[in-house]
């Protein structure tokens, strides 16, 4: 059997989670009770019910109802739905083409559906983890309800294990299974917030262990191969959690940064990646507070690349803490952007002539150069002078 597929609620009575959505009073229920159901994009992590939601829909407005996948799915299979809804809107009846991880679909294959939402011929419902905004074409999206589900929460996992060991129809009830406390709390935790993941890992301590009671030893040899979690380098956690990894950085939180920074290693992210980010945060946000923390952050670079995985790992949490426990300044940044909005305002201003080359005696004459000395024994101006154009004179970018 697959308990997760055996599980999935049949009705919004059986779904677990997403009250924001499904909640007596909410959006959902509205459109249902007003039987109202437009084209949706459903944003969430994967295991948070956007396929179950889906199905949902469709059965409770009596649709019919076609699912697709990003990923294997084209043109051809939409042609072929196109041609049911056509058949059912003759008769009455409303189609819902459910599109799971519509992300992978470009922009071409999303064009394709344009006039089929926008007649009402079809009613999407698109499931993504990515955000819709970067992922989703604008004229689609414009078209569309976005609602993001969020993983679920441990009270929510808890319900659905309790449901699942007790059922005796769908679930394992047959099994006469039993959980520790300790065990129920671990494979919760581990499962982070992915109902899926957690249905798999429980199927596989019903029916691998013929002990009754489920203890955490059994949970930990489950999850002994499982990734650390949910990670994709070109997707959205991805950029999460370095932004996370900077913020804390920034903040001078050292252990929330080694955290961020373990969790970027465990999940497989590419350490020079991390490491050029710590050179661009030692000029942006220490600077000259501390002058060695560039020194530091391009050390563990290039010791980083000589090295490798895994001792590597050392070296980016070393100065990792160096760079969190360091004074943190602005003053280079704002210095920068100062300068940069001067030459936007005073874009083409003249040269100063004694700052000027004076190759020529003509030159010379002019006043390019002037005052200003460099030889063996003396090198800059020779009194007093402005190194700024003239309408610029005594303008201050940097400010310790």
């Amino acid at each position: 059997m697959n308990l997760a597929f055996c599980l999935r609620p049949r009705n919004l009575t059986e779904f677990v989670g997403q009250s924001d959505l499904v909640g007596e009073g909410k959006i959902i229920r509205k459109m249902l009770a007003h039987n109202a159901l437009t084209s949706l994009i459903f944003w969430g992590p994967p295991g948070s019910g956007k396929t179950t939601l889906a199905l949902i829909l469709a059965k409770e407005t009596g649709a019919d109802f076609h699912a697709l996948s990003g990923v294997s799915s084209g043109k051809d299979d939409l042609r072929r739905v196109i041609e049911h809804a056509t058949a059912n809107r003759h008769i009455g009846r409303k189609t819902v083409l459910f599109i799971d991880e519509i992300h992978r679909w470009n922009k071409s294959q999303q064009d394709g559906l344009l006039p089929q939402v926008e007649s009402g011929l079809i009613t999407l419902i698109g499931a993504t983890t990515e955000n819709p905004s970067f992922e989703v074409i604008s004229p689609l999206l414009s078209r569309c309800r976005v609602f993001v589900l969020k993983s679920l929460s441990p009270a929510d996992l808890e319900t659905i294990l309790k449901k699942a060991l007790a059922d005796k129809e769908r679930g394992l009830g047959k099994n006469k299974k039993e959980m520790t406390t300790d065990a129920t709390e671990l494979l919760i935790r581990l499962s982070g917030g992915d109902a899926r993941i957690m249905l798999n890992a429980l199927e596989i301590l019903a029916v691998s262990y013929k002990q009754k009671i489920i203890t955490v030893t059994m949970v930990k040899e489950v999850f002994q191969t499982r990734s650390a979690g949910l990670y994709d380098k070109k997707a959205d956690e991805h950029y999460n959690i370095i932004s996370a990894f900077i913020k804390s950085v920034r903040g001078s939180d050292p252990d929330a940064a080694l955290y961020y920074l373990a969790r970027m290693l465990e999940n497989g992210e590419e350490p020079k990646f991390i490491a050029r980010r710590m050179i661009i945060l030692a000029s942006e946000d220490i600077g000259l507070a501390d002058r060695g923390a560039l020194i530091q952050a391009n050390a563990a670079f290039e010791a980083v690349a000589k090295i490798g995985l895994p001792e590597a790992q050392l070296i980016l949490a070393h100065v990792t803490l160096y760079l969190a426990r360091a004074p943190k300044s602005r003053a280079v940044v704002n210095a920068l952007g100062a300068a940069k909005q001067a030459v936007y305002d005073f874009p083409n201003e003249p040269i100063p002539l004694h700052l000027r080359n004076a190759p020529t005696k003509l030159m010379k004459q002019l006043g390019y150069a002037e005052n200003y000395t460099w030889s063996d024994k003396y090198v800059g101006p020779t009194g007093p002078q402005s190194f700024l154009p003239e309408k610029l004179k005594g303008k201050k970018f940097y400010k310790p």
